[in-house]
């Protein structure tokens, strides 16, 4: 419960009753919660260019995880993927899955735990302007309530997920479905 709480920088900081001699003590600290349970987590990729924009190629590495090395050109980010990645991928792939955590919290949260998400982002590379915007399309099986609520959970976590709020300089749309 406290990492809980601490995750979403919900802490009760008003007294609780002593429960030996029933005086009343004040709660720990946010900060003592954060520091203890929660440090900053870093994680790391790498990418290595060689040559021009146009005639050149890289490969991303995720250092982190460890999962592999991904090859990147010009060619594949702004036409046919033909097999590569693209930063526009990795976006959507990060995009989609820290939006399923974030909702998954909110429907906890209001008590009513999803049995599953699944969330698609299409992250839009117009060449010469960047990425023009991004779609979130999740379907939701969630016991106990109404497509109105799901919605409402889902534009929650849209606004408030930490790739959502580190884009924001991107317009992101959302389509929610409530699945029965």
């Amino acid at each position: 419960e406290g990492l809980q709480r601490c995750l979403l920088g919900h802490l009760d900081h008003s007294p609780s009753r002593d429960r030996v001699a029933g005086r009343m003590k004040p709660r720990t600290p946010l900060h003592t919660y954060r520091e203890e349970l929660l440090m900053a987590t870093v994680r790391t990729a790498e990418s290595h260019w060689e040559g021009s924009l146009m005639d050149g190629q890289g490969v991303v590495e995720l250092v982190s995880s460890g999962l592999g090395h991904f090859e990147v050109t010009w060619a594949t980010r702004a036409e046919q993927p033909n097999g590569h990645t693209s930063p526009e991928e990795l976006i959507a792939a990060a995009h989609s899955s820290c939006f399923n955590m974030a909702l998954s919290n909110v429907l906890a949260q209001g008590g009513n735990p999803p049995t599953s998400l699944d969330t698609r982002a299409d992250v839009t590379f117009q060449p010469g302007e960047g990425i023009t915007g991004i779609k979130l399309t999740v379907t939701g099986v969630v016991p106990g309530i109404t497509a109105e609520q799901f919605e409402a959970a889902a534009e929650d976590a849209r606004k408030n997920c930490p790739v959502s709020k580190a884009i924001t300089g991107t317009t992101i749309t959302l389509e929610a479905t409530h699945a029965s």
